[in-house]
């Protein structure tokens, strides 16, 4: 287990740490939030079946847990002897903003203990102050809404493991059988000439080389396609950007077993070319 990627989620209380949790769980990562610094050379000992699209551990810690920063120096530093992939994200925001922050959510800081919670926040920056020091990276949320923070996360999660925040569904689906409840985009392709009504290709489906001839090829197909294509190279990006963990786009025609089948299929081809996480379902095909 010692080849998986390990991140350390820490900071000042109130600067984000927990939508970065939310991050990188929806990024493929197993979090666990709070978890006592004593206890992850256990954990990371325990058996562990890896899952499909598993991206490594997220463990959130800070000074909820008493003496934090007194005994994770030593842990951190075993961790890497035994050659753990271990990278440390501090998050932390400027003091105005801090406290603003706990005055909206009306939660008391962890280190107040009855105290002002200016003096939690000066208390815990002089505890945390070697943890920030040897951070692989540090986050300042000041100027930053959760979307920004999300979309500054996905970016790193990317470059650091080479990996997609984002999963693209492609969906395939007949109108006859309902909208797919979970589409962000839909694309009605029922103005595309029918295969059904033509002898020898009705009893096929959208993935038969024949159907997706008829289909494709030819003017009014091509336009179409043409301009989807142009807009969701635009959208998407900015889908990704925007910090979305899943964009679904369906395709649908009136039983889902010829065009949508096909064009959905011409649409995955291209959109795997630009992303790692993209996968395409036929819901109605074989009905």
């Amino acid at each position: 287990m010692d080849t998986i990627k390990i991140t350390i989620v820490s900071g000042l209380s109130g600067s984000g740490k927990s939508t970065a949790i939310a991050v990188f769980e929806d990024a493929g990562f197993y979090c666990v939030d709070n978890m006592p610094v004593v206890l992850l050379p256990k954990f990371l000992e325990l058996p562990f079946d890896i899952p499909k699209g598993f991206a490594g551990f997220a463990f959130g810690m800070d000074l909820r847990e008493k003496d934090f920063d007194s005994k994770y120096p030593s842990v951190f530093s075993g961790l890497k002897d035994k050659g753990y992939s271990l990278d440390i994200l501090f998050f932390e925001a400027d003091e105005d903003i801090l406290i603003r922050r706990f005055s909206q959510t009306r939660r008391p800081h962890p280190l107040s203990e009855g105290r002002r919670i200016v003096e939690g926040i000066h208390a815990e920056k002089r505890k945390l102050e070697n943890l920030r020091r040897i951070s692989n990276k540090v986050f300042n949320t000041s100027d930053t809404n959760v979307h920004e923070l999300k979309s500054m996360l996905a970016d790193y999660i990317q470059e650091s493991v080479d990996r997609e925040s984002m999963h693209i569904n492609i969906i395939s689906f007949g109108f006859k059988n309902g909208l797919p409840r979970d589409a962000d985009l839909v694309v009605d392709l029922r103005m595309l000439a029918n295969p059904y009504f033509v002898p020898g290709l009705s009893a096929l489906d959208g993935e038969d080389e024949k159907v997706k001839d008829y289909v494709l090829n030819n003017e009014i197909s091509q336009v179409m396609i043409e301009k989807y294509l142009d807009l969701l190279d635009y959208l998407i990006p900015l889908y990704k950007k925007e910090g979305k963990a899943h964009l679904t786009i369906a395709f649908g025609c009136t039983g889902g077993r010829h065009r949508s089948v096909a064009v959905a299929g011409y649409f995955f081809e291209h959109i795997a070319k630009q992303y790692k996480q993209v996968e395409v379902i036929h819901r109605d095909k074989d009905e």
